[in-house]
């Protein structure tokens, strides 16, 4: 279906890829990952753009229709459903033949291959696909420019799938849907009969909908069977291999080499020391790639409150007295609360955080806040907020102005900037960039609560995973909505379901949620609950709720200590390992080696009761949470 052979691309004296090649084979469904910056993006562009020529470093199948999603949908008077058919050119066409052709023979074509590809239940697979991404049946018929460009981004990803090209590129499909959508789309994709190549950042998609992986990596592409969970698997092996022989080679070329150095000068040795001298010569050196380290996040530990934070009392949310967004919402935030708010875009998840975060007043009903809490509030709409014309150190000074430049300075490369970065302009920072720079200065307030609305959006999968590490170190409360499962089940313990004007805990995990999300009818999802209707939000918690929480406070605390112990271990035991494989040490200090075998053996020991300790406490935990 795809070919691309020896691809050499520069932009701006930057080699982005230098003789790529890869082969995808029709109906594979393949996800294209590579770090920020590697050139993704740019690959679709190109292979978008490819001519049929046969001597093209990119070629596609002949006669294969090529689609991606351009651009919104314009916001014309056109309904969103005439949109998404129109997308299929050909449909479109045939269906305008068949009320207007008049030849007898020539109507018959055009019944023919209306059957041939199913032309007739057009509408209904439009609907279907619509309503799978979000929209209800009454927003079918309406006009493109009442929606906002995010909703007319998803009808154009609407009218993609229902045209269903040959090969299909998608770049980040999953940026403007909801965890319901992207749910849907994964189950689609699953089901597409055509290739698709897919960009995202999305581990769970990866993971679920794509049978082969494409890498882009030290400016080459390599194609790998399997998900990405499989990938990594396998290039953290092909690395550990890699490291044996480099160790090997490195051993073979310092024996080499001490030969060479104790006999080059004496006459009896020099043919033998030449011979060696060749050896090393042609001797080709293992290379292991470089892996980019991904800055880490850090949220300081808050100042400790008493439970609760933070509570709504039959209150009334939403911009207008006299129709609520959600109605008598009664919850609470404790300390150590990890907690992922679902529910389908439009319900009202991002009304109740602006809420709790005190950006939107209470139309009715009361907020109780415990004295001096510190809520963290981050969402996309933040990204415009961020002051134009002012970089990094500007934007941290102005919440540090008794600061000295080097503290300024330290800040900020603790949040992940380097010297160039810390003074570029925020207009010219990516939006990864942006929402690294909006998470540091909300740490900066030491938040008790941190609330996130979608803070994964321009996060490449690396980047995602050092969030997940940062928020299950921090010591305080978590409201997080997202559409990226992996990151809501890393990293929350319960859920809350906004639905049909209520809020409320929602009893199951994710899995469960996205089963009845997918077998639920979207099509009636908007006069019914997606999942079974949230239960009457309680008076208040139940006691033994917080009993529970009480009692594994400690427990998660001696579970974060194990984690953070085994990690140091291994960490000591790579270093020693790494001064071990050097073949030197045992010749120049004999007793440096007998010092450090010792230390490995007092580590593994270490290691193995941190392990049990670890697998204890875990236990302990599981017995205290389900009691």
């Amino acid at each position: 279906m795809l070919t691309i052979d020896n691809l050499t691309y520069r932009i701006q004296g930057r080699t982005l890829l230098e003789d790529a090649s890869a082969t995808l084979a029709a109906g594979w469904k393949v996800g294209l990952i590579g770090r920020n910056g590697t050139g993704k993006s740019t690959l679709l562009r190109l292979i978008r753009e490819a001519d049929d020529e046969s001597d093209s470093a990119i070629r596609i199948g002949k006669a294969a229709r090529l689609g991606w999603v351009a651009q919104e949908v314009e916001a014309s008077d056109r309904t969103i459903l005439s949109e998404t058919l129109n997308a299929h050119t050909e449909l479109a066409q045939l269906m305008h033949d068949s009320e207007t052709v008049t030849d007898p023979q020539e109507l018959a074509n055009v019944y023919e291959r209306l059957t041939a590809i199913d032309g007739w239940s057009g509408e209904a697979r439009a609907a279907s696909i619509l309503t799978g991404l979000g929209f209800t049946q009454s927003d079918l018929t309406r006009a493109c420019r009442e929606f906002s460009g995010g909703w007319r981004m998803r009808a154009a990803l609407a009218g993609v799938l229902f045209a269903e090209p040959d090969l299909l590129l998608l770049d980040e499909p999953t940026n403007y849907l909801d965890l319901e959508g992207a749910a849907w789309l994964e189950s689609y994709l699953k089901q597409y009969p055509h290739t698709v190549l897919l960009v995202s950042h999305d581990r769970e998609l990866l993971n679920n909908a794509v049978t082969h992986t494409l890498a882009l990596e030290s400016q080459k592409l390599t194609v790998h069977p399997g998900n990405y969970d499989s990938w990594q698997k396998k290039r953290a092996e092909q690395l550990s291999q890699l490291e044996a022989q480099k160790a090997k080679q490195d051993k073979d070329r310092a024996h080499l080499q001490s030969f060479v150095d104790r006999f080059r000068a004496k006459a009896s040795k020099a043919t033998q020391a030449q011979s060696r001298i060749k050896m090393l010569e042609k001797m080709q050196e293992v290379v292991i790639p470089l892996a980019e380290r991904t800055h880490p996040f850090e949220f300081p530990a808050p100042d400790q409150l008493a439970s609760p934070l933070f509570v709504l009392d039959e209150a009334d949310l939403g911009y207008a007295e006299d129709n609520p967004v959600l109605r008598g919402v009664h919850l609470r935030v404790d300390n150590d609360d990890r907690i992922a708010i679902v529910g389908a875009n439009g319900q009202g998840k991002s009304t109740l955080v602006k809420s709790i975060a005190g950006r939107l007043g209470l139309i009715d009903g009361n907020r109780v806040a415990a004295p001096k809490v510190e809520v963290g509030y981050f969402s996309q709409d933040q990204l415009d907020e961020l002051s134009v014309g002012d970089n990094a150190l500007d934007h941290v000074r102005r919440m540090r102005p008794t600061a000295t430049d080097g503290q300024v300075r330290s800040i900020v490369a603790n949040i992940g900037f380097n010297r160039d970065k810390a003074e570029t302009k925020v207009e010219k920072l990516s939006g990864g960039e942006k929402v690294r720079l909006l998470l540091g200065l909300m740490a900066l307030k030491s938040p008790h609560i941190m609330i996130l609305d979608e803070p994964t959006s321009h996060l490449d999968i690396d980047s995602r995973e050092a969030l997940i590490h940062a928020l299950n170190d921090y010591e305080g409360a978590v409201l997080l909505i997202t559409h990226d499962v992996y990151l809501a089940e890393a990293t929350a313990d319960r859920l809350w379901l906004v639905n049909e004007g209520r809020a409320g805990p929602y009893d199951g995990d994710l899995s469960d949620y996205r089963a009845l999300v997918l077998q639920a009818d979207r099509a009636a999802s908007k006069n019914a609950p997606v999942a079974p209707a949230a239960p009457s939000p309680p008076p208040a918690p139940k006691r033994s709720d917080s009993e529970i929480r009480r009692a594994t406070a400690d427990i998660r605390k001696r579970i974060s200590a194990a984690e953070r112990e085994m990690v140091k271990i291994r960490k000591e035991l790579a270093d020693i390992d790494a001064e071990l494989a050097d073949p030197t040490l045992y010749d120049n200090d004999p007793q440096r080696a007998v010092s450090l075998g010792k230390s490995r053996d007092r580590l593994n020991a270490a290691l193995d009761a941190t392990e049990e300790s670890w697998l204890a406490a875990s236990e302990e935990f599981e017995a205290a949470s389900s009691a």
